[in-house]
C-alpha cells in the first residue's frame, strides 16, 4: 500500500514546542493544521514559518476540552487538505508548582480536562479515520514529571496528568496497532521555550542544570526533531514506547 500524503494537526501548535514540531513536520513534507487556543498572532507566525519552508499550514482557534472546537477542527483541516494521517496532541497546561494538600478541585480538573480529556476528544475524533485507512502516527506530549514524579514545572496533577496519557499511548498503541496506525509519546525534561522563560529563578535553573549529563537545557528543536522521526512512514515498527528527552538528567 502506497503511504498517503501526510497531513498533521498540531494541537497547541502556535508557541513553544507545538510551533516548532509544525515547522519541522512541514520540513519532512506534512500539510499541518495547528490548533491554537489564544495565541492567534503566533500560530499565524508559525503558519508563516511553515510556508517559509514550502508547506502548506491551516490555524485553527482550538480548546481541546471542548467537543465542539474539536470537529470544527477535524471538518476545517480535511476539508482544505484531505484525510488525516497524524497527530501529535501537545496541547496543555501546568499548574502552579505547590503542595498537593493546597490543590483546589476545580484547578484538578482544569489540568485534566485539557491535558488528558482534551487528547481523548482530538484522537477519539482523528483515529477512526486513520484505523479505516490502514495508517495513522499519533504522538503524546508527556513530560519527565510523569516518570519522576514532578520536581520541573507545575504539581502533583500535573505530573498525574501527564503520567496519565502515558497509559492511554500504550493502551490505544495495542488497540490501534493492528490497524496500522502506531501511538507513541515523548517525555521531556527541562526545555527553553518562551512559556516556560522566567518562570526559574536563576539559581534553582543552574542547579537544574548541573545535574543533566549535557550539561545545558533541551531546545524545542530537540522535542521536535524527535516527534518528526516518531511520525515517518518509515517509523511503523516503533508503538507504545516513550522517547526521554532530557539529556540524561532522568535515566532509568
Amino acid at each position: 500500500m502506497a503511504t498517503p500524503r501526510q497531513v498533521t494537526v498540531v494541537t497547541g501548535g502556535g508557541r513553544g514546542i507545538g510551533a516548532a514540531v509544525a515547522v519541522r513536520l512541514a520540513r519532512a513534507g506534512h500539510r499541518v493544521g495547528i490548533g491554537y487556543e489564544r495565541a492567534r498572532e503566533s500560530a499565524e507566525r508559525t503558519a508563516d514559518a511553515v510556508r517559509a519552508e514550502g508547506g502548506e499550514a491551516l490555524t485553527v482557534r482550538l480548546d481541546t476540552s471542548v467537543e465542539e472546537q474539536v470537529d470544527a477542527l477535524f471538518d476545517q483541516v480535511t476539508e482544505a487538505f484531505g484525510p488525516l494521517t497524524g497527530l501529535v496532541n501537545n496541547a496543555g497546561i501546568s499548574g502552579p508548582l505547590g503542595r498537593f494538600l493546597d490543590v483546589s478541585a476545580e484547578e484538578w480538573d482544569r489540568i485534566f480536562d485539557v491535558n488528558v480529556r482534551g487528547s481523548f476528544l482530538v484522537t477519539r475524533r482523528i483515529a477512526p479515520g486513520m484505523a479505516e485507512r490502514g495508517f495513522g502516527r499519533i504522538v503524546h506530549l508527556s513530560s519527565v514529571s510523569a516518570e519522576r514524579g514532578g520536581g520541573v514545572f507545575g504539581g502533583v496533577a500535573y505530573s498525574a496528568a501527564k503520567a496519565a496519557l502515558l497509559g492511554f499511548s500504550r493502551a490505544l498503541a495495542r488497540e490501534l496497532g493492528p490497524s496500522g496506525v502506531t501511538v507513541n509519546s515523548v517525555a521531556p525534561g527541562l526545555i527553553d521555550t518562551d512559556i516556560t522563560a522566567g518562570r526559574l529563578d536563576p539559581e534553582r535553573k543552574a542547579a537544574m542544570v548541573a545535574d543533566i549529563p549535557m550539561g545545558r537545557t533541551g531546545t524545542v528543536t530537540d522535542v521536535a526533531d524527535v516527534i518528526a522521526f516518531l511520525a515517518r512512514p518509515e517509523s511503523e515498527y516503533l508503538t507504545g514506547v516513550t522517547y526521554d528527552i532530557n539529556g540524561g538528567s532522568h535515566i532509568h
